[in-house]
Order: C-alpha cells, then structure tokens, then sequence
C-alpha cells in the first residue's frame, strides 16, 4: 500500500490567523460523579470522574485535512464539514491541581498507564477505577484519555467516523491460531463487500520468510460478512500464519483519530479556536504518554504533523513513547488497521514499519530519501520535549537499533529536545508485582521484571522538563551518539549472547522466545 503523504503546507499553519481547521464544537457531559470512593491524594484531594462524548469538525479542504486518507469520501454536515465524535474519560482533582493535564493515548481503548506509573493491577476493557497507589494522582495531574481507534467494541474508548461512501477495495487479515485445532476463525475488521469465494484468497507460511502455500486441505467459508472459518492443513504447527485477503468495504477515514487526539488535547488545556465551552479551566502544560501501540501512535502523530493544532499552536508540550521500537501505526491508510504492528514473527509486511525510523535526520539508502520523525513538528515549531524508552523486547521485534543509528548503521545524533532509555533486561510490559510464570508459546518463563519503577521516575523528570527547563537524564540507548551536554551517552553495543540448546532454533523457526535473556 501507499504511504499516506505527510500534511502539506503545515510550515503554514506557524503562519496563519487562529481561525481553526478544525475544532471541538460541542463536549457533552454524560456522566460526572466522585472517583475512587472518595478517597483523598494529597493536597490535590479528592477525584471527579466525567465521562463525556466530543463532537469534532474538521474542513476536509483544508491543509491539516489534506494527507487523512478517505476525507474526501464521507458524507458531510449542514456546514460542509466532516463530523465524527471521540468518548473521553477525564479524572480531575477538586483540592490543588499542578496544572498539567496528563494524557494517555488508548491502547485498543484501554489504560495502561495506571499499570505502569500507579502500580495498578490490570482491569478488563476501558478500567480507570483502581487506582494502585495513586502516584498520577498524588501528582496533582488532570487525567485524560480519549478514543482514537475504531471497530473496537465492548467496553472500550471508541472513535465514531462516518463510513466512505462506495468505497471497496481490498483489505488483507493475518492470522495465528496458536493451537493444534483443524479450523479456527478469522474475524474480519471491514465486512466483505462481496462474499463469492473466488473473489478472496488465503494462503499459508510456516514462517515469516516462507514462501505463501495453498496446500491441500486448506480452505475457507464465510460464516457472515465479518467471519471467515478457516480450514487448516496437515504438516502446519500452531504457529503457521493465515493471510486472508478479500474485498471490503465500510471503509472510515480512520486517520482522524490523529486531529481527535489534537483537538480533545488543545480543547481541554483551553487553547483557542474551539466552540464548546470546556468542562474546567485551562491547564499549564500538557503531557502525552503512549504505551506499545499507543507510543508508535505518538511517533506518527508527531510524523504526521498533528502536534500542532487546528489554529497551529502546539498540542503537547511533552511526551514519553514507551515501547515503541523503531515502528508507526497502520492508522492512516485505505481501510487501515491500527491494531497491526509489525513483529518478530508476524505482520512483517503490513504498513508503519517503514523510513523514517529516528527522531534525527537520516536518509534511506534504498530511495535515497532524507527525513525524520519530526520534520513536520519542526517545520512548525511545535516538538515537544520526548522521552522514548524501550526493552530488550523492542529490539529483537521492533528494529530499535534504527531509532539511534541510521540504516547504513551510522550513530545519530539526538535533537536536544529528546532522549533515549534503553530498559536491559525487561520484557515489553508488565504490571507491577509479578512472577515468572509458563507460556504455552515460550520456550523460558515469562520475565516478570516491570518498567514501572523507571517509568515513575521519568515521569517526573519530563514534568521538571516541561515546568522549568530542568534536564532530565542523558541518554542511555545503544548506538546513541555524545553530542555535547544534554545530547546523550554512548551505551555500550547490544550483543546477543548465545541461546542454550534448542532455544536458537525454535527462535529462528518463529516460536515463542521470553526476551531478557541478553544484556547490553
């Protein structure tokens, strides 16, 4: 697939009268009650929980509109505007805030902040209702996620887009059963635009760098629409990957959830050029954090030129992308899949895994191309203050090595505004409080180690960051290159130790492999 353009023209938003592409026209309130019980953190007392659902319009002709796939193709409003509506969940204190408003990016519409900072136990669907130890809100943070992702379902944060209207094309879902069961099922994320089977295809590898197969005994059936049943070959483990590609349709200009999150942001901290009254008064700063999924979603909100917002001010004054790797998200593209990221063993070949992969400028010697992930943010003058921390995880599964050195293995040097911390020995995530436990899919015990401790620590060195300037640590990441005060230290090169026994083989054969057994 083609790579969405980056916006243009958005060095002239830095320009342009505060006259909004694109804004929040209405913020309904749907439910607002006390949280946790009453319980009290601090000087910043007791928490307010409001559950409300964001209108946004966005002109589909203007220039912050230009590089959304699909825009041109859903229905418009009375005003000849794009319309679509976000569900936000805010926690505010009632006694002495610290005028930060904190941000989490959903992963798949759930929080996972407060496993990561408030040493929270892990809740089902969207939870902010256990509040661990209350680290965040000792803090004295307002907190706030909203929905960015669609074709969720259940009980999590939703983004509602209007659908393109007469748009087919196809639309390819990747599976693994991880299981010895003859069938199994697909769930499709876009409903079939046309059931006929000759229509569709599906194939199988036994790895990733296998050639596709269509052996006997594979086939498919749709049961509906949005189900396909899978019959499965002899000679394939559990571990073999399905690709199943047919025409879809109800095709959604998924990459709105990028001006979603800018605009509920810029709504809520109360920069101008919005038309809904905010729930609260205006917050000092703001501070984004994004975790796995939600943290490649923040390097391609930067990439794509949304921290600035529909008047060109600036969204987030700061950032932490944990756990991101090297990648970007598959949200803004014909009939995207956000949900799809690029790993050890699967999706190698679905979109957000391309150039360019550092925050430094560096040039792909495939096309000769040079940029970074924060050309557009620099050509506005809205870059945050960034901190991107990763486990030994993101580099076995997610090309790290290329967020501090460029593809022709050249050290980069880090802008001053960021930082990279390189977590030895953790696994890519964690709650708080665990021990090692079996896989089925792993060779080793799960790692139990948790980020939490360090991602406290950061937390509050970005707030130091953003308030007064104050220098968090340097750099601590392989390949980072000195560059002065304040630019980074060398870590040492990572280096994989040799595996025992079959462990080698079941990792180049694409089984389950616990990472942390190397260290820098």
């Amino acid at each position: 697939m083609k790579r969405p353009a980056l916006l243009a023209g958005t060095a002239l938003l830095a320009l342009a009268p505060a006259i909004a592409s694109a804004e929040v026209t209405d913020f309904r309130i749907l439910a607002a009650a006390p949280a946790f019980d009453g319980r009290e953190f601090g000087a910043a007392g007791s928490y307010e929980r409001i559950d409300a659902l964001a209108t946004i319009t966005i002109d589909p002709a203007s220039e912050r509109a230009a590089g959304i796939v699909h825009i041109g193709d859903v229905p418009l409003n009375d005003d000849g505007l794009v319309e679509f509506r976000s569900e936000v969940s805010i926690l505010r204190p009632t006694g002495t805030g610290s005028g930060m408003l904190f941000y989490e990016v959903a992963n798949r519409g759930r929080n996972l902040s407060f496993m990561g900072l408030n040493l929270s136990p892990a809740g089902k669907g969207f939870d902010i209702g256990q509040p661990g130890d209350g680290f965040l809100m000792e803090r004295g943070h307002t907190l706030v996620w909203s929905g960015w992702q669609t074709h969720l379902g259940g009980d999590l944060l939703q983004l509602d887009l209007p659908v393109a209207e007469g748009v087919t094309g196809l639309s390819r879902e990747q599976a693994i059963f991880d299981d010895g069961a003859a069938d199994g099922q697909i769930k499709l994320t876009y409903p079939a635009a046309d059931m006929d089977p000759a229509k569709a295809t599906l194939t199988v590898r036994a790895t990733a760098q296998a050639a596709p197969e269509t052996p006997e005994g594979l086939g498919f059936r749709y049961v509906d629409d949005t189900t396909v049943e899978i019959s499965r070959p002899e000679g394939f483990d559990g571990g073999a990957i399905y690709d199943f590609t047919y025409p879809a349709t109800e095709a959604v200009p998924a990459g709105l959830g990028f001006v979603a999150t800018a605009d509920v942001v810029s709504f809520l901290r109360g920069s101008p050029g919005h038309d809904a009254e905010p729930p609260f008064g205006p917050a000092e700063h703001a501070l984004g954090i994004g975790i796995s999924q939600s943290g490649r979603f923040l390097r391609d909100f930067l990439y794509q030129g949304f921290n600035a917002d529909g008047t060109g001010a600036q969204v987030f004054d700061g950032m932490i992308a944990h756990i991101a790797g090297s990648r970007k998200t598959f949200a803004n593209y014909p009939f995207a899949l956000a949900g799809r990221y690029s790993r050890q063993h699967e999706d190698h070949d679905y979109p957000g895994d391309q150039f360019p992969f550092s925050y430094a400028e560096a040039t792909d010697p495939l096309t000769g191309r040079t940029g970074s992930i924060l050309e557009a943010c620099e050509a506005t003058d809205t870059c945050p203050k960034l901190m991107h921390v990763d486990t030994d995880t993101e580099f076995w599964q997610g090309r790290s090595a290329l967020v501090s050195t460029a593809p022709d293995g050249t050290p980069l040097e880090m802008p001053q505004d960021v930082r990279l911390y390189y977590l030895a020995g953790a696994p890519h995530f964690n709650a708080w409080g665990g021990a090692p436990s079996e896989t089925a899919t792993c060779v080793y015990p799960k790692n139990p180690l948790s980020a939490a401790p360090v991602l406290r620590a950061l937390e509050v060195a970005l707030e130091d960051w953003v308030r007064d300037g104050t220098a968090p640590p340097d750099s601590v990441f392989p390949g980072a290159r000195t560059s002065g005060a304040g630019r980074g230290i060398a870590a040492p090169a990572a280096r994989s130790k040799a595996l025992p026994g079959d462990a080698a083989g079941a990792l180049r054969n694409g089984q389950g492999l616990t990472p942390g057994r190397w260290r820098a």
